[in-house]
């Protein structure tokens, strides 16, 4: 009989240990990813350098319209922002996988990036543009002009899906800004960048003085994702608006020349 009531003796602790394991468990499965933000202290955001949306500072301090953005509404959520460098090809994959909270970083709306994760409301207009060498760019105004050419392009960009839709000939390289290094350096006659970097990055004052965009092959608008199902995007849909509607968002466009959203 002893041994009997020392078997439902233990066998009672192991059930309670699962049971207390189990709850742990669901807990933390049942949590909102706001919640999670709020947990961990910090909100972390996937980016790639890409002025003017995210870019260091002279200082190596992550800034620009993206940046300052996220960096205000992390203060908004009461918790600190953590931007993580991000193979843009892999994007999805970080997301899902929780090793950022959302891709914020001058991303057009696709339907890949609908089917892929809970994306917001656009925030910000945008082209995919060609640029190239100056003297090059001025012979350029159509697409059939560009047919022929040889350009970069940002492997799992927008850029790139350009640049299929239109049959040219382009090889892939790992961020767009690389793309404007493969031009300047002459291996491709071209690439297909945001204008958003266009503007910043090319032309009289930039590092790419004599590069010059020219023919526009896609207009498109920026959102930011999440993961599917979370409830982030609709509390950044309501910053986004409380942003528009103090100014914050006109003086960030007017600073990095970016054009918002209508």
């Amino acid at each position: 009989m002893k041994s009997i009531k020392k078997l439902l003796a233990v066998l009672l602790s192991v059930l309670v240990v699962c049971l207390g394991f189990a709850a742990c468990s669901n807990s933390g499965a049942d949590k909102t990813d706001s919640e999670k933000i709020l947990e961990k202290g910090e909100l972390v955001v996937g980016i790639t350098d890409f002025a003017p949306m995210d870019y260091k500072d002279e200082n190596g301090n992550w800034i620009g319209f993206d940046a300052d953005l996220a960096t205000m509404t992390a203060e908004k959520l009461g918790v600190k922002v953590k931007f993580v460098e991000i193979d843009w090809d892999n994007k999805f994959l970080e997301l899902e996988t929780g090793s950022i909270d959302c891709i914020w970083n001058g991303m057009t709306i696709t339907d890949e990036v609908k089917n892929n994760s809970s994306v917001t409301d656009a925030y910000a207009m945008n082209q995919q543009i060609v640029v190239a060498k100056s003297a090059l760019a001025d012979t350029l105004k159509t697409v059939d002009d560009i047919k022929g050419l040889k350009f970069a392009v940002e492997n799992g960009s927008a850029g790139q899906s350009a640049a299929e839709d239109n049959a040219l000939d382009a090889t892939a390289v790992s961020a767009q800004s690389d793309a404007l290094l493969e031009v300047a350096s002459g291996s491709v006659d071209a690439c297909i960048i945001d204008s958003t970097m266009a503007s910043a990055m090319t032309g009289e004052g930039t590092d790419y003085a004599d590069l010059k965009a020219c023919v526009v092959l896609v207009d498109e608008q920026y959102g930011i994702s999440f993961r599917k199902g979370s409830d982030m995007t609709e509390k950044m849909n309501a910053f986004l608006k409380e942003f528009a509607a103090d100014g914050t968002m006109k003086k960030l466009a007017d600073k990095y020349t970016v054009q918002l959203a209508e």
